[in-house]
């Protein structure tokens, strides 16, 4: 069954193979998308192909939707969104991918339903299909190669309706295993380096020592080191000293 979780169904309309349905299959899913619609597929309906190549998203090809028309489709929807990357002459809202899910996310939101046709590979949706549409999502793609393969148009849609309806966390970072270091263990790395330093003479001359010791703990700083870091920098001056020590 279908998941509960409020979305469009994706309809593509007239799709020519089947491994673009099983591509599109798997785009849908990588963005938690399970509500596939086909209209007309060229080579009939199950496509072992499309199987094959859904690459673990065949529950979405298992419970699609199959129509004879655009028409029929989306007979149940109350807002209908046609992709398309070339001008078609309608008067119609054309929308970014990002406004249109944010649209549908809006519309769904308040109990409506919301369909989105994609085109066959050859050609993409014709006028007729694009009129029973209320708008038009437009790609901002390259003007002298415009096309997009229908499993490429279904997954930058829906990765789009996926940031429209998911806390997307814009930068992070991943620790690796450890943690930030905090300032006792900035200071005591601070403070060994500059013995060592010291004792190799570095702090020269004795005026600016003072300066010299700020300006290298403003170094440490500055550096977002985690604990690991740390130890690895103490290691680093045990060894250089018990190399010196040891005359080689």
């Amino acid at each position: 069954m279908p998941s509960e979780t409020p979305q469009p169904a994706f309809v593509l309309v007239r799709p020519q193979m089947g491994q673009n349905i099983g591509a599109a299959a798997r785009a849908m899913w990588n963005f938690g998308l399970d509500r596939m619609r086909l209209v007309a597929p060229r080579d009939g309906w199950p496509n072992p192909d499309a199987t094959a190549m859904s690459a673990g998203a065949g529950r979405l090809l298992d419970e699609a939707q199959v129509a004879g028309t655009v028409a029929e489709a989306v007979a149940d929807c109350t807002y209908v969104l046609a992709t398309t990357a070339r001008p078609r002459g309608l008067t119609k809202p054309v929308l970014s991918p990002e406004r249109a899910m944010a649209e549908a996310r809006d519309r769904i939101a308040r109990g409506e339903k919301v369909a989105v046709l994609f085109g066959p590979e050859r050609a993409g949706l014709e006028n007729a299909d694009i009129a029973q549409a209320n708008a038009i999502i437009s790609v901002p793609v390259n003007p002298d190669f415009a096309s997009l393969n229908l499993a490429q148009c279904v997954l930058l849609t829906a990765y789009e309706w996926r940031r429209q309806t998911v806390d997307v966390v814009a930068e992070d970072m991943a620790m690796g295993g450890s943690e930030w270091a905090n300032v006792k263990e900035l200071d005591a790395l601070a403070k060994h380096y500059e013995e060592r330093l010291d004792t190799a003479g570095f702090f020269f001359p004795e005026a600016k020592a003072e300066s010299m010791k700020i300006n290298l703990r403003n170094l440490w700083s500055r550096m977002p080191m985690t604990r690991a870091d740390v130890q690895m920098l103490h290691g680093i001056l045990r060894q250089m000293v018990r190399w010196k020590e040891r005359g080689d």
